[in-house]
């Protein structure tokens, strides 16, 4: 089976300048609970990974991230999918952890836990951030536009080993011809 990174916010849900504090501030991006349910129909297995800042400014707490959580996987189990692993980093910009992405920390602890094909795995974000975590670990690219995409497209010089696409839904739909 075939390894799916995800990014959260900008990626799976709308993103937020202020942050998704609770399960109520948690949108889904239209297309999304099916693109991860078709992703597992297809043979990947979906991991998330994500920034989660906000805990270190004291916007929300672990109980309240582990309510966004829930209400995420309960949304993607009620379209038949299922996501195997939440993987987040708690810290702050300048907290200098190795879990932060772009750094590989978070996916090296997931290396721990599962055997990982790197060049058949596929990192899924909307920031430059997580194109680099990609690259860190010799993971294969999608940049969707949603979230901050459209963004990440115009401040950077080359994509040429990047996939592009409109969002998820997109992405899982070249995935399934790759």
């Amino acid at each position: 089976m075939r390894l799916l990174i995800l990014d959260r916010d900008g990626v799976i849900n709308h993103d937020s300048p202020d942050f998704i504090k609770s399960p109520r501030e948690w949108i889904p991006i239209p297309g999304s609970m099916q693109a991860i349910a078709e992703a597992n129909q297809i043979g990947f297995r979906v991991v998330v990974v994500s920034n989660q800042s906000g805990i270190s400014r004291g916007l929300f707490d672990i109980n309240e991230l582990n309510k966004i959580h829930s209400a995420m996987l309960g949304e993607v189990a009620r379209f038949g999918g299922s996501i195997d692993a939440l993987f987040f980093c708690p810290h702050g910009p300048s907290d200098g952890c190795n879990c932060r992405k772009p750094m590989p920390g978070l996916l090296l602890d997931l290396a721990q836990r599962i055997d990982v094909d790197w060049p058949s795995t596929f990192v899924i974000g909307d920031r430059r951030s997580d194109m680099l975590l990609a690259d860190a670990v010799g993971a294969q690219k999608i940049l969707v536009k949603t979230g901050h995409g459209e963004e990440t497209i115009e401040s950077t010089t080359d994509l040429s080993d990047t996939i592009v696409c409109d969002d998820l839904a997109n992405a899982v739909d070249k995935l399934s011809i790759l």
